[in-house]
């Protein structure tokens, strides 16, 4: 297949309706928790309460570094927001620790820890690193087990055991080593308008072909004011990306095949981007502006009526400041791949799935200038105790601890909970841990140029 023959093919998935001038909606606001929330959430091993072995810890071997200030960057999510809000009312105040903790969109995130890993400066001292990064800063932080041998700062019944396998090994893991703490990780998970499904008697999709066919007899029935799916599909951009790679990894495709040689345009990443052009019929035209965020809050508007997307943005559903559907979504598994190229067939650690799994892990710097009450900070925040309570005052994303994931009575903590569970345990392996910053932007320019050319059309 020709360059340009290739081009026209991708360029099926945009939209072609660019000139409509229809703005971006605007970014959805995490509100902070009160002092009230936070009390709330808080149980028996919460560092706030003054009986728990966690609260006397703190006090005693936090309170050695008083008065040192360390500085964390991560991104601009609902469970960072939570996670910092409820350190100032625990960490700061029981260790003397100052903590300049800054929330940052990605992009603002990757520019910061590339310039100070890049001058090697320690102005950081917790990094927030997305799993596509993982190769490009393996050798920035320092390895887990280094820290976790340290047992006179061992944060008490910390259990490193207790975070789900699947994601150290595909979010913070590289060639075998463990090079920081799972943290924020959104996972794809279907959600569906429980009362449109009612009304005209539908399942949830399980195989891709059914996918298409339910928007299709979901916009057929409700259209103009409702589409049958969404999309965050704004040119240029990483959510573009992960619609993309999710349609041709759906259909055995894959970026790259053996020996370093691009695939996109075989015939399964072909047919991946021939989909995604048949469900732009059914998405509404805005999603060529729209990142996650935007594709996220046209359905939390009632604008479509069913979409894959991360299963942090659940929480928005039942959110009734920013929702129009609350209590009638539902969370679904996936559909099933059409097939599947397993990641020995591909390279640069590419590994195919439809359940794209993204999301973070938190990094020590391996320049920070003071590692030890960084490190204390960084076992406190992902603790079980702080990272439920951050998911639940958060809306939070997909579980990263087994604990996390159930209350004390062992039922699932939120409606979408038994879907990004299932996921997790059996599809968490999509991810591209090897991508540098090159393939990054050469699979961009792929996708942003043919989406362009198909929307002047």
């Amino acid at each position: 297949m020709t360059r340009s023959a290739f081009l026209r093919v991708c360029a099926g998935a945009g939209i072609g309706l660019a000139g409509l001038g229809l703005s971006r909606p605007r970014r959805a606001t995490a509100v902070p928790p009160t002092i009230q929330d936070i009390r709330a959430t808080a149980g028996p091993s919460s560092a706030i309460e003054p009986s728990s072995d966690q609260h006397k810890f703190l006090r005693d071997a936090g309170r050695t570094f008083s008065g040192q200030t360390v500085r964390v960057v991560t991104e601009d999510t609902p469970p960072s927001l939570a996670t910092r809000e409820i350190m100032k009312h625990e960490f700061m105040p029981l260790t003397g620790i100052n903590v300049v903790w800054e929330l940052l969109p990605l992009d603002r995130v990757l520019a910061k820890v590339s310039a100070d890993t890049a001058r090697r400066a320690g102005t950081n001292d917790v990094f927030y690193l997305d799993q596509a990064w993982v190769g490009r800063f393996a050798n920035d932080t320092v390895p887990v087990q280094k820290l976790l041998a340290r047992k006179d700062l061992a944060y008490p019944r910390y259990d490193f055991d207790d975070i789900l396998p699947s994601l150290v090994s595909h979010i913070a893991s590289y060639k075998g080593q463990v090079v920081g703490i799972p943290y924020d990780i959104p996972i794809n998970i279907l959600l569906y308008r429980k009362d449109i499904f009612d009304r005209l008697r539908l399942s949830p999709p399980k195989t891709v072909p059914e996918y298409l066919a339910t928007v299709q007899a979901i916009q057929r029935e409700m259209q103009p004011q409702v589409y049958g799916n969404t999309g965050m599909w704004k040119s240029g951009h990483y959510s573009l990306l992960i619609d993309a790679a999710m349609w041709v990894w759906a259909h055995g495709g894959s970026f790259f095949g053996l020996d370093n040689r691009p695939a996109i345009n075989d015939d399964r990443a072909e047919a991946g981007m021939e989909f995604m052009r048949a469900l732009a019929k059914y998405t509404p035209p805005e999603a060529i502006t729209w990142d996650w965020t935007g594709a996220a809050k046209s359905f939390v508007e009632g604008r479509a009526g069913m979409y894959i997307n991360a299963g942090e943005w659940f929480s928005m559903c039942d959110d009734p400041a920013q929702s129009k559907v609350v209590g009638l979504v539902e969370a679904a598994p996936c559909p099933a791949e059409r097939a599947l190229r397993p990641a020995s067939q591909c390279s640069f650690d590419e590994t195919p799935g439809f359940s794209r799994q993204g999301g973070s892990y938190l990094g020590l710097s391996m320049y920070s200038k003071r590692p030890d009450p960084a490190w204390i900070l960084m076992q406190w925040a992902t603790s079980s105790d702080v990272t439920t309570r951050a998911s639940l005052l958060g809306g939070g994303a997909s579980p990263v601890r087994r604990s996390t994931s159930m209350t004390r009575g062992s039922k699932p903590r939120r409606a979408s909970e038994p879907a990004r569970l299932a996921t997790l345990a059996s599809r968490s392996t999509p991810s591209t841990t090897a991508w540098g910053p090159s393939h990054m932007r050469r699979r961009g320019r792929v996708s942003s140029t043919a989406l362009r050319s198909s929307w002047a059309r």
